[in-house]
């Protein structure tokens, strides 16, 4: 399966996550593959503002550009799309006595974050990621 961006999205099989998991540090697995959150306003790439793709850190898949991102205020790196919609699932997710959409990897299912109706135009959502799940690329600009 390949996105209109032209990336593979075809879902890895759990074994293929588990090894690629191997790799993570204890935070990022706990965030990507226990579906765990990070505090606010610790997240390494909350106030990031060098250009460039935010990818999954468990599979490289890109999720969201730099283009897209916006302060939301919150303590979590705030996008208002993501690069490819095809990239992403969102599921329902109703812990903690919340109704809240979770965004998770469309290639290895890792869970990003959560979206919300109360981000800025042009689309008027907020995409609501941990830093953990995201490992950044600059843009080369050579």
């Amino acid at each position: 399966m390949i996105s209109d961006s032209g990336f593979d999205v075809t879902p890895l099989t759990r074994e293929e996550v588990l090894t690629l998991a191997q790799n993570l540090d204890a935070e990022s697995y706990r965030v990507l593959i226990d579906h765990g959150t990070e505090p606010p306003f610790c997240g390494n790439l909350t106030d990031n503002k060098e250009d460039g793709v935010y990818q999954c850190r468990l599979c490289g898949l890109p999720l969201f550009s730099s283009d897209s991102k916006f302060n939301s205020g919150t303590g979590w790196a705030s996008f208002f799309a993501p690069f490819d919609e095809a990239h992403l699932k969102l599921y329902r997710d109703t812990k903690f006595g919340m109704v809240r959409t979770e965004i998770r990897c469309a290639r290895c299912d890792g869970h990003q974050g959560h979206v919300f109706p109360d981000g800025p135009p042009p689309t008027g959502m907020r995409y609501c990621l941990n830093s953990a799940s995201l490992e950044f690329v600059e843009e080369d600009n050579s």
